[in-house]
């Protein structure tokens, strides 16, 4: 099975999430792990599985203006211009059967906290003709900047490997 993961980060919390989700895809997967930044300039992915992430901005997927709003709280030079969203928006229709997944990082306190990127994306990927291997799922950190919640890192490698027994199990039962 060949996997690619895109993601977003704007604090690295989004992007030690997907480095979890590579740990837990490469006990089953050739792995490509690409910042959203990275996979604008490559082409379209022929994989079997796609996993998108990005961190909650604003309930949703980050906008240029959220990530300026970021790029003001670290000392870290960050790229406002392309995100998840933009990244989704130019990404061509798939051929039919094309599977992917999507997660994102959130603010685990206050636990009411609405919104999600990972339901975003994992909406923005069905209508591009994706089906979804999982519900998209999110992972918690602490405050804006984070850190990750711990055992949240855990809990992505875990999802991960259950996710790529699932897709093998899949494909084993298609043929």
């Amino acid at each position: 099975m060949r996997a690619r993961i895109v993601y977003e980060s704007m604090f690295g919390n989004t992007a030690a999430v997907a480095e979890a989700i590579a740990r837990g895809l490469r006990k089953h997967a050739t792995v490509e792990l690409l910042n959203v930044c990275a996979a604008a300039e490559v082409p379209e992915p022929s994989v079997d599985l796609l996993v998108v992430g990005g961190p909650t901005h604003a309930f949703g997927l980050s906008r240029k203006r959220t990530r300026q709003d970021a790029a003001e709280r670290t000392d870290a030079p960050l790229a406002v211009d392309i995100g998840i969203r933009e990244w989704l928006d130019a990404a061509l229709p798939v051929p039919e059967g094309s599977r992917a997944v999507a997660f994102g990082t959130k603010v685990g306190s206050p636990p009411w906290l609405p919104g999600s990127a990972a339901r975003a994306a994992g909406r923005r990927l069905r209508h591009l003709g994706y089906q979804l291997a999982d519900d998209p799922a999110d992972f918690l950190v602490d405050g804006m900047t984070g850190p990750v919640t711990a055992g949240e890192l855990d809990r992505a490698r875990a999802w991960a490997e259950r996710l790529a027994h699932t897709e093998l199990d899949r494909v084993a039962h298609r043929v």
